[in-house]
């Protein structure tokens, strides 16, 4: 088992600049930043795959960096540039390294290890 939790959320105005962090009790493979807002569908934010492989949402690139401290089991992402369109609850989710993985983070919970999340609101 792998307990996550998630911290750094809040409140910015648009243009604004936020760091999650997601404290891991153990080391990871595939691990990576979810979000959901209310009545929209999960979405894989960034994620760190095999070999290190990084991942971005088209709607975050560029905006948003994904990085791990490995001595520590951490995980970040540093948002800059956050729209209302980013306001969500974001979830760091810890998941078996299958070819599909980053598809199969819209299942949610009922695929790998999540923290309770954290809360992004954007305003314009």
């Amino acid at each position: 088992q792998v307990q996550l939790v998630e911290s750094g959320g809040g409140s910015v105005q648009a243009g604004g600049s936020l760091r999650l962090s997601c404290a891991a009790s153990r080391a990871t493979t595939c691990i990576a930043w979810v979000r959901q807002a209310p009545g929209k569908e999960r979405e894989g934010v960034a994620g760190i795959g095999n070999y290190g492989r990084v991942k971005y949402a088209d709607s975050v690139k560029d905006r948003f960096t994904i990085s791990r401290d490995v001595a520590t089991n951490t995980l970040y992402l540093q948002m800059n540039d956050l729209k209302p369109e980013d306001t969500a609850m974001y979830y760091c989710a810890a998941v078996v390294c299958v070819p599909e993985w980053w598809l199969r983070l819209k299942e949610g919970p009922k695929f790998g290890y999540w923290g309770q999340g954290t809360q992004v609101t954007v305003s314009s």
